[in-house]
């Protein structure tokens, strides 16, 4: 399952279209934020998707039943740039445990580059929901190795994959690599550049919300 947020009517969108904005990024603050608001938008559509269970809760006035999670999610980001993002789903899902995966682009001198996958920090996902965020779904080549490498290491129950933008050629890779990952995507955009950023995208996401790296 796809859902293309750019595809619906939603206050979400405009959370989307301030963060693309050049003028608006200068707001590091700002462009943190969005991207919480966003990750906190995704955490209420992906509840509705979840399993609940019926309780029943004493008021001052009697018993009221009420619907509540059957389990809590695990919520997964990739350093560093998953970090507002995850937390706008911790917002959220506010009794969730955290896992965290370091993995970065590697340039090798021809210009052409490979995902280099360090650590994962994460509590035990047998039989869990996970919800793993990265801001940017460019080639999609960091969201798969890390997926599957907490699929390889765990038997998780759902993946669900949440991004503010994504290329046509991340999706496809990450359909074909994980085929039963829920997508949530802020929108899809057709191009890339030859360094496989986002066209028209909205610039190095991780640089905007913490700095520029050297």
């Amino acid at each position: 399952m796809i859902f293309d947020l750019s595809k619906t009517n939603s206050i979400a969108n405009t959370f989307v279209a301030e963060m693309r904005d050049e003028t608006i990024q200068k707001d590091s603050m700002r462009f943190r934020r969005n991207l919480e608001r966003l990750g906190e938008f995704f955490a209420y559509e992906i509840s509705k998707s979840l399993t609940y269970t019926e309780i029943e809760t004493q008021t001052p006035l009697g018993i009221a039943k009420s619907k509540v999670l059957k389990q809590q999610p695990v919520l997964a980001t990739i350093l560093r740039a998953g970090l507002p993002m995850q937390q706008g789903l911790l917002n959220v899902f506010d009794k969730a445990d955290c896992a965290f995966i370091t993995a970065y682009r590697k340039t090798k001198k021809s210009g052409d580059f490979i995902i280099q996958m360090e650590h994962i920090s994460a509590p035990d996902l047998e039989g869990k929901t996970v919800i793993l965020a990265d801001p940017m779904l460019a080639t999609g080549l960091s969201m798969v190795l890390c997926a599957k490498e907490l699929i390889n290491r765990y038997k998780i129950e759902k993946l669900h994959i949440v991004a503010a933008i994504a290329s046509t050629e991340g999706v496809k890779h990450v359909r074909a690599n994980l085929p039963k990952a829920n997508l949530w995507l802020g929108a899809i955009d057709e191009e890339m550049t030859s360094k496989s950023y986002i066209v028209p995208g909205l610039g190095d996401a991780g640089d905007l919300a913490f700095g520029v790296k050297a």
